[in-house]
């Protein structure tokens, strides 16, 4: 009976820890994935979004910096992990 009654104590645990495993890590792993795969596609001649919120095209890749065209004749370099998001238009 002692073995019973421990283990219906622990199975609450249990099915929080599974509850927490479905709904924030697992969702948080599929997100990090994907922006990781983003973040790879990333080509000369994307309309990216910045972390910081600005608008731009990229003009060349090198390994871990993007040239950002932001304005007319205006270029910066950028971290690929600076890009927040792709805004290429579907076709």
């Amino acid at each position: 009976m002692n073995q019973n009654a421990a283990f219906m104590q622990i199975v609450p645990f249990i099915a929080v820890a599974v509850i927490f495993y479905f709904l924030l890590i697992r969702p948080q792993q599929k997100q990090i994935k994907d922006t990781k795969a983003m973040l790879d596609a990333l080509k000369t001649g994307d309309k990216v979004l910045t972390r910081g919120g600005l608008i731009g095209v990229i003009t060349a890749v090198k390994d871990e910096e993007l040239e950002i065209e932001i304005a007319k004749g205006v270029k910066a370099l950028f971290a690929r992990n600076a890009v927040g998001a792709v805004l290429n238009q579907p076709k």
